[in-house]
Parts: C-alpha cells; sequence; structure tokens
C-alpha cells in the first residue's frame, strides 16, 4: 500500500509535467494532416482561423518531423516544442532534486 501512496504522491506532485508530457503524445499521435472534428470552440462557431488550432497543429507537425509544415501552421511551434521538453525537465528534476535534499536532511 505504501508504494501506492508513493506514485499518487509522486503524480500529485509532478501533475503538470504529466499534463504537458500527455499532451505532446496525444500531438505526436495526432495526423498531421487532420482536418476532421475538432473540439476547437473557434471551429464550432464557424471560424476557420484559430491560432490555438494553429499551434496544436504546428507542434504536431513538429513531432512528425516536418519543420516546413510547422512553421507553416503557426511560427512558434518549435520552440513551444523546446520550451514543452524543458519545463517537463524543469519539473521532474525540481521534483528529484527537492527530494535528495529532504532524504539527505534527515539522514
Amino acid at each position: 500500500m505504501l508504494v501506492l501512496q508513493d506514485w499518487t504522491l509522486f503524480l500529485k506532485q509532478n501533475l503538470e509535467a504529466f499534463i504537458w508530457l500527455l499532451a505532446l503524445v496525444l500531438l505526436a499521435f495526432m495526423p498531421v494532416d487532420a482536418a476532421g472534428t475538432s473540439l476547437c470552440m473557434f471551429h464550432q462557431l464557424g471560424i476557420e482561423s484559430c491560432p490555438g488550432c494553429g499551434l496544436g497543429h504546428s507542434i504536431s507537425a513538429a513531432l512528425h518531423g516536418d519543420l516546413a509544415m510547422s512553421i507553416q501552421g503557426h511560427p512558434l511551434g518549435i520552440v513551444a516544442v523546446v520550451i514543452l521538453i524543458f519545463r517537463i525537465i524543469a519539473v521532474f528534476k525540481a521534483y528529484f532534486d527537492f527530494n535528495k535534499i529532504i532524504k539527505e536532511w534527515y539522514e
């Protein structure tokens, strides 16, 4: 039971990193030419140009290695991927560094 509590605590303390990681994984599995249904509120209202959707498609194209399509979708898509990867690493690193300090303090 202690192991399950450790995992739930780990998940709670790193929730931001897991959300960003899940978003990147979902965008990586999204087809680059995704023209199907959308959950975007702007698309539901009939507005075709949505900066959020452009960024999502740009990130998806960047994760698929299509840099030209990524820049065409949104100029900051590649930058967003890099920032998100660094943020995920920073959140996990902060968690493990903090726990290392606490463990050393109590020993």
